[in-house]
């Protein structure tokens, strides 16, 4: 059960004027405009972050080059450092 309450919320007075028409035109409540527009805001807002966080995949086969070992960090480092390292790959 959703509990409902009570605010205040500045607006001005022409897009407050547009939201009084639109509920007007529809039958709703300035209330439900109000409240229909902030949720499909909220809607549309978690869309975005969502499509903002999902991770490309990649069509390349294989893995790491040969001798890299992804389990130490340090040993990584060291491959990382030496020049050498990538040369024969």
């Amino acid at each position: 059960m959703h509990m409902e309450r009570r605010t205040t919320v500045r607006l001005d007075e022409e897009l407050l004027g547009a939201a009084k028409r639109l509920g007007l035109e529809s039958g709703r409540t300035l209330t439900a405009v109000i409240a229909d527009a902030l949720r499909e805001a909220v809607t549309r807002s978690r869309g975005r972050r969502r499509a903002l966080t999902e991770l490309p995949v990649s069509s390349r086969r294989g893995g790491t080059w040969p001798g890299v070992n992804l389990d130490s960090y340090a040993e990584l480092l060291d491959q990382m450092d030496n020049p050498h390292a990538a040369a024969g790959r």
